[in-house]
């Protein structure tokens, strides 16, 4: 008896050693919470169908012996998986994603047993204007690559698949000059600042190895002093009176190589003058496109005969002209608060661009813009607005919830923003950097450009239609319109899928998208919600998703369906949450 008591205690004894002996040794094959992804990056903007995704990832810290688990998610659906080893504190590896053209793909990494993932986004577009994610260069003086190439990686972590290369020409009539049949290797901008060319050259080269297009910017009737002796003919010019004593001008500083003369951009002459020179541009430089500009209204404005122009009808004339003479690129142009749109948006342009301005100050106006391009062009749009523009006079930094506020509004309606380039748009002069980015606020953009690419098909995509959201909670108050105290609402929907989005501003201080003075406050984290709201369609299925929470990763939602109407609980809503109702196929 005392025998089998000793042989059991020993088996037991050794059974514990051996089992400690196994805990450390997965102790080591488990990541602490110490070890964790700290980035993770692919090599291009966007991808063309059957091109494969170069990934590379690093870890904060050397590990050995663990996997790397990949989730690869459309439409919010998880479609594909991988699993890598990793040894050391870098990884990599490749993807051939799926070939059917402009789609989106929301890409989850995670350290094996760790929850908690991170993501990056795909966009697999043959042409950048279905999708775009317009960005900007506004300093090209004298610069190492090496510069460069760091700025153009920080843009592609954010997808930006366009650039506009903004003021980078030397006059605007005359975009590049020529000595002696050679185009000059430097000149000055329109603000007497140094521009290189090989630092242009070396820009288009590195947006194009990153599956980056590059927009020649120019004004499509600008002239500088003294364009007489280079070609311009006085009776091109725009007259603020029929007599032709008072050309139309915009004022520019002082210590600037000059003001702005405006030309008739419905003249004939005027447009093969400018062509002949936008030529000489893409001969010379491998730009993809032209973005042009304007200067909003000028109201009663004549031409060099004393008869009016009728501005707007000149725009579409000048983009008819450019759709013939230049079939092999794209070209945008800005509508200033929306002026010449009906004669912009049906030219041939991809995509509608809108620099706003007041009085368009609100969330609600903001969105009207973005509502009224799609339904009556059915375009998508870039805006150029501004944020905390009067911050801005002095140095400091942006404040981060007014950014978002006003970025989760423009991508939840299916709009994109151009604000990132070397630095965040403050002001219409594309240089000024007096604000910053802090670290958390480069973080929050990186998941909301991860979320607008994840989820394009589902924020913009051309088989989109407005939905009814009908909506009710005991939580919040919901509205149908960005107001201050509740939760602005709205849905979209495919044939099979319903997208209902929430934009919080309960907590708002003010409801102007601009945050000029940066003056708006965080909205507090709410959820669970309760939310019950009609739906005759069987459901199939309810997910949600958020760049707030999760880097994006879709989410299961509870619900139950009785007497056509649907109960659910949305579990998080910060800044802008999305719900997707999967319904049941309909029998064909």
């Amino acid at each position: 008896m005392k025998m089998k008591w000793l042989f059991l205690i020993s088996g037991i004894g050794v059974m514990l050693i051996l089992l400690i002996i196994f805990s450390l040794r997965s102790d080591q094959n488990e990541p602490g919470p110490h070890i964790s992804i700290s980035s993770i990056t692919k090599d291009k903007a966007a991808y063309n169908p059957g091109e494969k995704v170069q990934f590379k990832g690093e870890l904060n810290t050397s590990y050995t012996e663990g996997f790397i688990q990949v989730s690869y998610y459309h439409r919010g659906m998880k479609f594909d998986e991988q699993t890598l080893s990793i040894n050391g504190k870098s990884f990599e590896w490749e993807w051939l994603p799926p070939s059917r053209d402009h789609q989106g793909y929301l890409v989850a990494i995670s350290l094996n047993n760790q929850k908690q993932a991170s993501t990056i986004a795909v966009d697999v577009s043959s042409n950048w204007t279905a999708f775009p994610r317009y960005g900007f260069l506004s300093k090209f003086s004298e610069m190492k690559k090496q510069d460069q190439k760091t700025i153009i990686k920080k843009l592609n972590r954010y997808h930006i698949n366009a650039l506009q290369f903004y003021d980078w020409h030397d006059e605007h009539h005359l975009p590049l000059k020529k000595q002696d049949g050679r185009i000059l290797t430097s000149w000055a901008n329109i603000a007497n600042k140094p521009v290189s060319l090989s630092t242009i050259e070396n820009y288009i080269e590195l947006a194009h190895k990153n599956g980056m297009k590059a927009m020649s910017y120019n004004l499509l009737y600008g002239s500088l002093k003294e364009a007489e002796a280079d070609g311009v003919l006085p009776s091109w010019y725009v007259f603020k009176d029929k007599h032709q004593q008072s050309i139309d001008t915009h004022p520019l500083p002082d210590d600037w190589k000059s003001d702005i003369f405006l030309t008739d951009p419905g003249n004939k002459e005027w447009q093969d003058y400018i062509f002949y020179n936008q030529q000489t541009v893409f001969d010379e430089l491998r730009f993809d496109g032209w973005h042009l500009d304007q200067l909003g209204d000028r109201g009663n404005v004549f031409n060099g005969y004393g008869q009016p122009i009728n501005m707007t009808e000149g725009f579409k004339n000048f983009l008819q002209s450019v759709k013939e003479r230049f079939p092999n690129h794209t070209f945008v142009m800005n509508a200033v608060n929306q002026y010449g749109q009906q004669q912009i948006a049906p030219s041939g342009v991809p995509f509608l661009y809108t620099e706003v301005w007041d009085p368009i100050t609100t969330y609600a106006q903001l969105k009207n813009i973005l509502v009224a391009n799609r339904i009556d062009y059915r375009k998508n749009t870039v805006l150029a607005a501004y944020m905390n523009y009067d911050k801005a006079d002095q140095k400091g930094f942006f404040n981060i919830p007014g950014i978002l506020y006003t970025d989760a509004l423009i991508f939840a309606h299916g709009g994109a923003h151009i604000e990132l380039g070397e630095h965040m748009l403050a002001k219409e002069f594309f240089p000024n950097e007096n604000l910053s980015m802090s670290q958390k606020l480069r973080k929050k953009l990186v998941h909301y450009y991860d979320f607008l690419v994840g989820y394009q098909n589902l924020l913009r995509g051309d088989e989109l239609s407005p939905a009814e959201a009908n909506l009710s909670s005991e939580n919040v108050t919901f509205s149908d319109k960005p107001k201050k105290g509740t939760v602005y609402t709205f849905a979209k929907k495919t044939e099979n899928k319903k997208m209902i989005h929430l934009l919080n501003y309960m907590d708002a201080a003010h409801m102007e998208w601009r945050d000029s003075d940066g003056t708006q406050s965080p909205p507090s984290k709410t959820g669970p919600l309760s939310i019950t709201l009609q739906e005759s369609r069987r459901v199939k299925s309810i997910w949600m998703a958020s760049p707030d929470n999760a880097q994006g990763i879709p989410t299961s939602v509870e619900f139950e369906q009785k007497a056509g109407m649907l109960f659910l609980t949305v579990p998080y809503l910060e800044y802008w949450s999305m719900i997707a109702i999967e319904y049941e196929k309909s029998p064909s």
